[in-house]
């Protein structure tokens, strides 16, 4: 803490302190990674407040730019590691659209669905229970980190990694869902509501939440579009922004499933929380739309398929095919010169990927466009004249996770 020297001279007096700095973070447990903020301070009401970013840099963009292409996939599971497949998603898609090789049949985009709609409520589970907790509310954490685990269980089954899946492959569906956990998904959609109805009974109409949420954080939906936000930063204001149901940017089958983007006109605190918590039940329907294909007609056993290389199971004992196998892995594939930008959308707004290829198995150039960056440049304004609680409010409601933001 650094006092004024106003501060001081004042404080021997025996008078009232009336502005200092502080800095809040890197390693303040609810700045959510490595975030510092250097607030200037009137008692408890923030003066200004200004961000500084950078302590987990590691130069992603450059590092995927000297990979072969099926190589910087697992990159992007270190960008926002609590969104890890939708993040893939969006390379891949960007890499098919360079290839002009698409795998997608119906079962390939059910399961990519279903699992991108995992993602999201796994990620919006995080966000409601850590914010929960540091607003005060300790009970959230365990009911949603439980269903957590949950997810994590079907990421290890279909990877055999628990949290870094590195599932999607550009062209290729690894493996596509099979009916056993096909019926387990269906279980636990069912029995995650339960869950999420418990977190609506502690928090939706409990009076210290509402009091601690409502009226704080809140901006226009003029600052929303100044400043990019998209996703659940932007739907709060009344700006509808939501890639899936964007006829020019849609992906996979949402276009042919029926589903609500959810919007408020209030853009605080409390109508995120409360748009995050419809969005799980929105993508619980999502998968229950996606499931009969492979509850119906799925093989008992974990399937591999490729367009790209040509593989498939029954050749995976010859000799030439592994021989074929190997190189086509080792040395990649060449793509055709030519840039594309692929949006998906994660659970913190629009993740774009803008790739360009200059006829070489790596990329020319990889820049992404992350959602909680863009999202943190409203916080300054938005936080002005607040209290000092509110700060640990306001964070925990924009949903901010730093390995997309230093990238």
């Amino acid at each position: 803490m650094q006092r004024s020297v106003l501060g001081n001279n004042l404080l021997k007096d025996n008078s009232k302190l009336t502005s200092f700095s502080l800095n809040f973070g890197p390693q303040h447990p609810a700045a959510h990674g490595v975030l510092r903020l250097l607030l200037s301070l009137d008692g408890e009401n923030i003066i200004k407040c200004d961000p500084h970013i950078g302590l987990l840099h590691r130069g992603t963009e450059k590092l995927i730019e000297s990979k072969l292409f099926v190589n910087a996939l697992p990159y992007f599971d270190r960008l926002d590691y609590v969104s890890i497949l939708l993040q893939e998603h969006a390379f891949c898609i960007g890499t098919e659209k360079l290839l002009n090789k698409s795998p997608y049949t119906k079962e390939v985009a059910a399961t990519r669905t279903i699992l991108d709609e995992l993602t999201r409520v796994f990620n919006h589970y995080l966000a409601i229970a850590c914010h929960a907790l540091d607003v005060g509310s300790m009970s959230p954490i365990f009911w949603c980190f439980e269903e957590r685990e949950k997810i994590m269980e079907f990421y290890e089954r279909l990877s055999g990694a628990r949290m870094h899946a590195n599932f999607y492959r550009p062209g290729i569906e690894r493996r596509s869902l099979n009916r056993s956990i096909s019926l387990d998904i269906a279980d636990f959609i069912v029995s995650t509501l339960t869950t999420l109805n418990e977190v609506h009974t502690t928090l939706t109409s409990n009076k210290v939440w509402i009091s601690r949420l409502k009226n704080i954080g809140t901006y226009s939906t003029y600052d929303a579009s100044q400043y990019g936000a998209t996703g659940v930063m932007a739907r709060c204001t009344g700006l509808k922004r939501d890639v899936r149901i964007n006829t020019h940017t849609t992906y996979n089958d949402y276009f042919f499933l029926n589903f609500r983007s959810f919007t408020s006109n209030e853009g605080d605190s409390y109508s995120r929380f409360l748009l995050r918590m419809y969005e799980i039940v929105e993508s619980v329907n999502l998968i229950n739309q996606s499931l009969p294909i492979f509850l119906k007609n799925s093989p008992n056993h974990l399937t591999y398929k490729s367009k790209l290389l040509g593989l498939v199971d029954s050749e995976s004992t010859k000799m030439e095919c592994t021989i074929k196998h190997f190189k086509s892995w080792s040395d990649g594939y060449l793509v055709s010169a030519n840039s594309v930008y692929t949006p998906v959308e994660s659970p913190k707004g629009e993740f774009g990927v803008f790739l360009i290829a200059d006829s070489t198995n790596k990329p020319y150039r990889c820049k992404i466009r992350s959602p909680a960056y863009h999202h943190l440049q409203l916080l300054p304004s938005v936080v002005q004249g607040l209290k000092l609680a509110d700060l640990v409010t306001v964070i925990g409601t924009i949903d901010i996770v730093f390995g997309e933001i230093d990238r």
